[in-house]
């Protein structure tokens, strides 16, 4: 399907995760059975007001199918953390640098074996997990017992969104903040450069396409949140996500969520994904335990635990590098949403089996891919809503 460019309308909200084993940045070993952490006291922002939206340009004429509707695809993939960790990369050096030497310094490279499956949708939207930002001051060096990590990449890098098809990019999550609120402002302004539309606690990211407005949310539940999971689901998105669908078709909230190395969600994050949709959400994407995790399908909507990684540069030779690209497709009839379907495309976050090169990868080998699809239906069977059958191509 034909492209357009992103809208950005800025929308100020009131307040604003086992059978496969990717070793990854700063990931604990984790039981599934451990407890779920306590959270704090939720911080609102009472301050915070909607900010005055603007009038939407004009688009390019839908694309009618023969039935008399109109589709809108949509790709979802999970962490992209690109560029250099500096308290443990010198300069010029670490993981990515090297790899991006090997690659001709280009560093399109990390889309190279799915920029094709993005310029053949309508909508594709990945979860930014890192810096963009040229000048920095780096942070204090923590003792070494600490697994800390500070992700940065020049602000230049920023073009290779557009220049693979990514107009999207969620960012709240656990690193969108490594340098400070100048990082956070520097990432900002190199999105907006490039006219990729972003999504964090306090903005909502706006794109409309084959006439349909696409509002996406983002939040996160971690150590930095908001509010706790149970603030969010009661006091918070209700109202967040009533205000989205009153200037916008679909509405999609993306939850950075969970425990790292889990391979399906905690009780908090089953909650809270059915509160979005209960609150009239029309898709829920989860990111942060960098592992694949089931799909439900809760009153016909999707609610995607979790990602997993798409280019992680945290580590060189996980042990687990399997992912997945999610695709969904909205169907409307007379501006009314009528079906919605979707399909994975089962994917390794390297091209290589010897080592992490953060280029994402479709798999192509059946016992792969069949390792995917189990993992997926194992780790469902505890959910009530889980999708009995995970497509690999259109129905």
């Amino acid at each position: 399907m034909r492209k357009i460019w992103p809208l950005l309308l800025v929308l100020m909200m009131l307040t604003t995760v086992c059978v496969l084993a990717v070793q990854a940045e700063d990931e604990e070993d984790v039981s599934f059975f451990d407890a779920v952490p306590a959270t704090p006291e939720p911080i609102p922002d009472p301050d915070a007001t909607p900010a005055p939206t603007a009038t939407p340009a004009p688009t390019a004429t839908p694309v009618i199918q023969a039935d008399g509707t109109k589709i809108v695809t949509i790709t979802a993939v999970g962490d992209v953390t690109i560029g250099r960790d500096v308290l443990h990369e010198n300069p010029g050096k670490g993981l990515f640098n090297k790899e991006l030497a090997k690659q001709n310094d280009d560093p399109n490279f990390i889309f190279r074996n799915v920029k094709s499956i993005f310029e053949k949708d309508d909508l594709t939207i990945i979860n930014f997990e890192g810096t963009l930002l040229d000048d920095f001051t780096e942070p204090k060096k923590l003792r070494s017992s600490d697994y800390t990590f500070h992700f940065v990449a020049p602000t230049e890098y920023a073009s290779v969104f557009p220049a693979n098809s990514v107009e999207a990019a969620t960012m709240e999550n656990n690193h969108v903040r490594d340098f400070g609120d100048a990082g956070v402002s520097s990432t900002i302004t190199a999105m907006d450069n490039v006219g990729v539309v972003w999504a964090n606690t306090n903005h909502m990211a706006v794109y409309e396409t084959q006439g349909v407005r696409i509002g996406i949310l983002a939040y996160q539940t971690l150590a930095d949140r908001i509010a706790s999971s149970d603030e969010l689901a009661k006091n918070i998105l209700p109202g967040v996500i009533a205000d989205a669908k009153k200037i916008c078709d679909l509405v999609i909230v993306a939850f950075h969520w969970g425990v790292e190395k889990d391979y399906s969600p905690r009780d908090n994050q089953i909650m809270l994904g059915r509160a979005a949709i209960d609150a009239g959400a029309d898709l829920v994407l989860g990111h942060h335990s960098h592992r694949i995790n089931p799909i439900e399908c809760y009153k016909g909507k999707y609610i995607v635990y979790s990602l997993a990684n798409c280019s992680f540069a945290g580590n060189h030779n996980p042990s687990d590098m399997y992912t997945f690209i999610f695709q969904t497709r909205f169907r409307f009839r007379d501006d009314e949403l009528i079906e919605n379907t979707f399909r994975i495309i089962p994917a390794r976050i390297s091209s290589r089996k010897d080592y992490n090169d953060f280029a994402i990868t479709p798999l192509t080998n059946t016992s792969n891919i069949t390792t995917v699809l189990n993992n997926l239906k194992t780790n469902g069977k505890k959910l009530t809503y889980a999708v009995e059958y995970y497509p690999l191509e259109w129905e």
